[in-house]
């Protein structure tokens, strides 16, 4: 032997025979069955996660209202379940629970102080009733689901929108199915039957509208938008650039989408309005008429009077 050859550690082990006997082939060769059987495992994997990504990206978007937000979520759901190690025997109720905890996360970081909940009376369960409930209370659900506590508004769109068992839901908010079924009641009663404080403002109204076209949010701008909607512009308004007439709702939509960026929230003779704003000077308002919580109709406004009379506002408030 070359007394200058160094032999690696691994690769060679001393018998109790005194024998030199290499191990470095079998340990190779195991290495390599093993890099492949996690190979394989993680392809099975990401096969039976793509079976459950449109079901998963669909619950994410309805719990926390935001499609973009909705595929992080998810995408994150992927990253968990690819890093863990243990043995899942129900792919798609794991991934439903971790969505969903996700979901949760996000919507207690929006609200880190939750309002205290009022008991309310439960209602008496109609079963023709609890799987459409959600589909069918209004355009401004999104809105009423804002108020929702984070567990209530999870519980009610699991189980009213995509019929999730209690059982599944509690799971998912670690309580127990009789609490996470009175945690549904109390949003469905609260959705259903909102009391007189809670009915939606205008300018709650007027900031989703904004909001969704800034987002690029079509389907959510047609929510907010009555079927005849309209929008018109005063002269000075047309010689700034917008179209004098827009008509229906659905060309009002497309209009807005994707655009407003320059909007902030405004009021004008106690209306709630938006303005486009340049250089911190407001330049065209876009005056809102609001009828049963739908935009029914926008007015371009730039005459020097109005927008003098527009003041920048924070919610209902003017500054």
């Amino acid at each position: 032997m070359d007394p200058n050859r160094t032999e690696p550690a691994d690769a060679r082990r001393r018998g109790e025979n005194g024998d030199d006997t290499d191990s470095g082939a079998p340990a190779d060769a195991a290495g390599s069955n093993a890099q492949a059987g996690a190979g394989a495992r993680s392809d099975e994997l990401a096969q039976r996660f793509e079976h459950e990504r449109s079901r998963l990206v669909a619950l994410a978007s309805r719990v926390i209202g935001d499609a973009n937000e909705a595929q992080d979520i998810v995408q994150q759901a992927w990253l968990r379940l690819d890093r863990t190690e243990q043995d899942i025997d129900n792919l798609p109720a794991w991934l439903t629970t971790v969505t969903t905890r996700l979901c949760l996360d996000r919507l207690r970081r929006r609200t880190p102080v939750p309002e205290e909940d009022h008991e309310l009376p439960e209602p008496a369960p109609d079963p023709a009733e609890d799987v459409a409930l959600a589909d069918t209370v209004g355009v401004a659900l999104q809105l009423v689901l804002d108020r929702l506590s984070p567990n209530e508004r999870v519980a009610f769109v699991m189980h009213d929108s995509f019929g999730f068992e209690f059982t599944t839901i509690a799971a998912a908010l670690d309580t127990t199915p009789q609490a996470a079924r009175k945690l549904a009641s109390r949003a469905r009663a609260k959705v259903t039957q909102p009391r007189a404080e809670d009915a939606l403002a205008d300018w709650e109204v007027v900031d989703a509208f904004m909001a969704a076209a800034r987002e690029g949010n079509f389907t959510r701008l047609v929510q907010l938008l009555a079927p005849d909607a309209v929008v018109r512009g005063d002269q000075q308004a047309i010689e700034t650039g917008t179209p004098a007439a827009i008509d229906g709702r659905e060309d009002v939509a497309s209009f807005f989408n994707g655009s407003a960026h320059a909007a902030l929230p405004t009021s004008i003779d106690g209306r709630a309005g938006s303005a486009w704003y340049h250089r911190g000077q407001a330049m065209v308002l876009f005056d809102f008429t609001i009828v049963d919580g739908q935009v029914s109709r926008i007015d371009f406004r730039a005459d020097p009077d109005i927008i003098g009379r527009v003041v920048r506002r924070d919610g209902a408030d003017p500054r």
